[in-house]
């Protein structure tokens, strides 16, 4: 059971790596390094011996290695990424880099995406090194640096360049997990990510003819980028229920006390039916029953009189495992011949077994300390550095518990104004991630 100071320690470190300020924009000017260094700083307090490294300068990475007792056994990698997304300070109600500890709770930015779980990774790890505990399988704690953007300097550097760090590694555990989800109704559920749908950010292209605004153009790259633009906003994707989100339904529904043949869940009628059904909680699917494609970007033109010859929009796809084909097949049909249309940035879906014993014990860890709580899988919507490690074959798992009172939107809060985490949820994550690990 993690100690006193461990409980105080992860509050401390929660707010030391806030106030450490590595804010991402995407255009390479973020610098992990201070936050690296922090990490790294109480690994070796606690005996290890973290490497720091690097792709580009100020661009840290800290990766370590635990040995546990069993030799043999596969090896777990718990991984945490150090960036985190732009805040406006004019738009908070205390500054986003003040790590401020106010009536229980801890403000800032990366409160919960993801500093949080660093510290209590770290609050576990010191907290096993004062009472000599020691993992039955290695653990490999890595703090990575880019996951905000392309993670081309984090864990993408760290799995194409430094593989033999993750040795040993069949599974591993990062963000967005394991937190409550309250349905309004009095019940609580903790989802566990078990499937990540795909990025797929692209880039559309339009050309035409250029000219004066004044006169008749047939060939106006913006026409043809806008009606593009404006068919991808209006397409309904088609249901593609994965084995991730087919096991959540099912867990949900009988939650719910509703009787669902699994073998009905091939029929869309059937599924928008079960998801009225589950009231609020079908907030936890929604979003990953299908591919999506929203556009979010436009770019034309210099003077209100000029046609420009090209003009540009940038799309934030997401694709389902198993869905990239028709992910493809469905842009160069709403595209059409006038728009072309590329990958900007793009990675792979992901999709973990929801009855291996890992998940087990991570189910066994949260309701041990959440008995009230009702644990189902879940597939996250956006994308965690677990696509860039998956190229290593380790199978990933979103686990970042969180006990959240009712009336906190923890998902509005990733990325969002006024991020913050109450002490009680630290103290919650940190048991209930010493426990599993202690297990795994």
């Amino acid at each position: 059971m993690a100690d006193a100071q461990a409980l105080d320690e992860v509050v401390r470190f929660t707010s030391d790596l806030i106030r450490i300020d590595t804010t991402n924009r995407g255009d390479g000017e973020c610098r992990e390094r201070p936050a690296a260094e922090y990490a790294a700083a109480r690994l070796a307090e606690a005996g290890l011996e973290p490497v720091l490294l690097e792709r580009t300068e100020g661009r840290t990475n800290v990766v370590a290695r635990i040995e546990g007792t069993d030799p043999a056994a596969d090896a777990l990698l718990v991984h945490g990424h150090l960036d985190v997304v732009p805040a406006e300070a004019a738009d908070w109600s205390v500054h986003p880099f003040s790590g401020e500890v106010r009536d229980g709770v801890v403000w800032g930015r990366g409160a919960v995406d993801m500093k949080n779980t660093d510290a209590m990774i770290l609050a576990v790890v010191r907290a096993w090194a004062r009472e000599g505990v020691r993992p039955r399988r290695d653990v490999v704690v890595a703090f990575t640096a880019d996951e905000e953007a392309s993670a081309q300097d984090g864990a993408g550097f760290l799995a194409d360049r430094h593989a033999d760090l993750f040795d040993g590694c069949t599974e591993g555990i990062g963000e967005s997990g394991a937190f409550t989800f309250h349905d309004g109704a009095g019940r609580q559920f903790y989802p566990i990510g078990a499937g990540e749908r795909g990025t797929a950010w692209l880039r559309l292209i339009a050309r035409g003819r250029a000219g004066h605004g004044s006169r008749p153009n047939r060939s106006n790259a913006v026409t043809r980028l806008a009606a593009a633009v404006a068919r991808i906003g209006d397409h309904e994707w088609p249901l593609r229920l994965t084995p991730t989100i087919r096991a959540a339904l099912v867990e949900l529904a009988a939650v719910h006390g509703l009787d669902t043949d699994p073998a009905a869940l091939d029929d869309p009628a059937a599924v928008d039916d079960l998801l009225d059904r589950l009231g609020p909680a079908a907030a936890l699917v929604r979003p990953t029953l299908r591919n999506s494609a929203n556009p979010t970007m436009l770019h034309a033109g210099y003077k209100v009189n000029v046609i420009p010859g090209e003009a540009v929009a940038q799309v934030d796809g997401r694709c389902v495992p198993g869905g990239e084909d028709e992910f493809r097949a469905t842009l160069d049909a709403l595209t059409g011949p006038d728009v072309d249309w590329e990958f900007q940035h793009r990675e792979v879906a992901l999709q973990a077994p929801v009855d291996s014993p890992t998940y087990a014990r991570m189910r066994a860890a949260v309701q041990e300390f959440a008995p009230e709580g009702h644990v189902v899988p879940y597939c996250l919507w956006g994308g965690t550095d677990a696509k860039q490690f998956s190229r290593l074959g380790i199978t990933g798992y979103g686990f970042s518990p969180l006990r959240l009172p009712e009336g906190f939107d923890y998902q509005a809060l990733f990325h969002g104004v006024d991020e913050r985490v109450p002490v009680t949820a630290l103290h919650f994550g940190v048991r209930v991630l010493d426990r599993f690990l202690r297990s795994a």
